[in-house]
């Protein structure tokens, strides 16, 4: 889905192409684009021009009302956003509204809208995917307009994808029914990562010192090496390693200014739609639906198993420590460290480190079975996006977190 118009004023025309448009609120792409096409009568703006062209010729229902020059200030060098009063939007299926529209860089924009850090993160995560692949961010913000001209705080909508001399897609090519979205920021990416190397050589090493299975410690008699030495060395360091990724991302659910991050997502359950869409996802991976509701991020059902996981990791870092404490019981510190251990004693902390790790292991296996079987019916792309970030939707699609897509 683009528009091309082409630009006058240089040696040779160029081509100016609008893309596809992200959203950072409750409305659709389609809206979003409309917002960005109000213009004033008889504008020969090329970016008005092509924006009209591609609105009536995917949404001609929502093709603005022709806007009063004088309802128009358009942007100058100090500011780099224009403001546009556009009366009559079909915004809403119960009618129209009285907007006021603002439409520029993405930076001037976003400095005179109200937006969570949250979704500040995410729409810049957003933005500069596009700038990445050759777009510049046109970004939307929308006011309304009371009875008695008083104007109501600005929000942001999103933005709008423009480039200059970029082929026009092909309608019938795959990319021109998908949209990408960015969700996943790079810092969580690296800790998942990380995360998983850890569980690995923990897992690994942990197996071998609960129950050695080759070298001399496996063989009765055998001359005695340092090998159990070694694997004490990996799993104890690695464990290190472990606690400061796991106290760098109790630290970011807090401070993060990417929702995706905070710890309010930790807790999915908070209206009685949440627990309505927790058992048709629960019905889905039994197999008695065939069709789940659709979500950008995380379903409620993986909230609250992450949620869980960290717990678990928790525990397992816990008991870990309280063994390892043991070493030097005459510091305090490492005396309180192993207080699970007084209470419980070294076999019943043993058991339960070892339970834990067996129970990670399993949510491995499903974990892993589930992605692939998600990536293979619903083919959004959440394997590749612990990679890159970003996850593809069809145009059309209604996810239960996002607005509708296209």
């Amino acid at each position: 889905m683009t528009a091309t118009h082409a630009v006058s004023g240089a040696a040779t025309p160029a081509t100016l192409t609008i893309g596809g448009a992200f959203t950072a609120g409750r409305i659709n792409e389609g809206h979003v684009i409309a917002l960005a096409a109000a213009a004033p009568v008889g504008s020969i703006d090329p970016v008005d021009v092509a924006l009209n062209d591609l609105v009536h010729a995917e949404w001609p229902d929502l093709a603005t009302p022709p806007i009063d020059p004088r309802d128009a200030d358009p942007p100058t060098r100090e500011r780099r956003h224009g403001v546009r009063l556009v009366r009559g939007f079909p915004l809403t299926d119960e009618g129209t509204a009285d907007l006021v529209v603002m439409r520029g860089s993405m930076e001037s924009v976003m400095a005179q809208t109200t937006i969570s850090r949250g979704d500040r993160s995410n729409v810049r995560r957003n933005a500069a995917w596009a700038r990445r692949h050759g777009w510049r961010p046109l970004a939307i913000a929308t006011a309304s307009l009371a009875p008695d001209g008083t104007i109501g705080p600005f929000a942001l909508q999103g933005f709008v994808e423009v480039g200059v001399g970029k082929p026009t897609r092909d309608p019938d090519h795959w990319s021109a029914n998908w949209v990408r979205l960015s969700v996943w920021s790079a810092s969580l990416r690296l800790q998942h990562w990380l995360n998983v190397a850890a569980v690995f050589v923990l897992s690994c090493t942990g197996y071998i010192i609960m129950d050695p299975f080759f070298g001399p410690e496996a063989h009765a008699g055998a001359e005695a090496g340092f090998q159990m030495g070694v694997v004490r060395f990996i799993h104890v360091t690695v464990g290190f390693v472990w606690l400061l990724l796991g106290a760098s991302r109790v630290v970011s659910a807090f401070v993060s200014r990417d929702k995706h991050l905070r710890w309010t997502e930790w807790w999915p359950l908070k209206r009685k739609q949440d627990v309505r869409n927790l058992g048709r996802v629960m019905q889905y991976y039994a197999f008695i639906k065939t069709e789940s509701p659709l979500f950008v991020a995380h379903n409620p059902l993986q909230h609250l198993t992450y949620a869980g996981v960290y717990v678990a990791c928790g525990v397992q870092m816990i008991t870990g420590f309280s063994l390892y404490g043991l070493y030097h019981q005459t510091s305090p510190f490492w005396a309180l460290v192993s207080t699970p251990v007084h209470w419980l004693g070294i076999p019943g902390i043993r058991l339960i480190h070892a339970m834990m790790m067996f129970g990670l292991w399993a949510f491995v296996i499903v974990h892993v079975y589930l992605a692939v079987r998600a990536d293979s019916l619903e083919r959004h792309g959440g394997i590749s996006s612990m990679i890159n970030g970003g996850v593809w939707l069809r145009r059309g699609a209604k996810p239960v977190d996002a607005p509708e897509i296209g």
